[in-house]
């Protein structure tokens, strides 16, 4: 899935949410992209920082809730994109991330922050 965001820090809070609440196993946040769009009869252009949300169909409703919860923006650029080939072991690396009842921490661990 993919969706913008205005600013660094929602791309964070939303990246985090998704993976905390298991709805990802991963989000990639791509730094600062130009958006052009057509928006309220107007051309805008805008800097956005895109997040590329790796999960599984059936968290499809709950990333877009949790997108609709935290996003400023009034309509959210949410896209699924059909995956038609997958590596075996990465595909069972985000099913065990997505795993509600697995015993494992959703804190995040500050000696694996690696600020870029």
């Amino acid at each position: 899935m993919v969706t913008t965001v205005g600013d660094e820090e929602q791309g964070n809070e939303l990246a985090h949410e998704l993976v905390a609440r298991r709805h990802a196993a991963c989000v990639n946040m791509l730094p600062v992209t130009k958006s052009f769009y057509r928006w309220q009869g107007k051309v805008c252009r805008d800097s956005e920082y895109m997040l590329v949300i790796k999960t599984l169909d059936s968290e499809y409703e709950r990333v877009c809730e949790t997108i609709h919860e935290i996003h400023s923006y009034d309509l959210p650029e949410i896209l699924s994109f059909a995956i038609s080939r997958a590596e075996e072991r990465f595909l069972s690396w985000i099913i065990g991330s997505l795993d509600k009842e697995a015993d494992f921490s959703d804190e995040e661990d500050p000696s694996e922050i690696h600020d870029l």
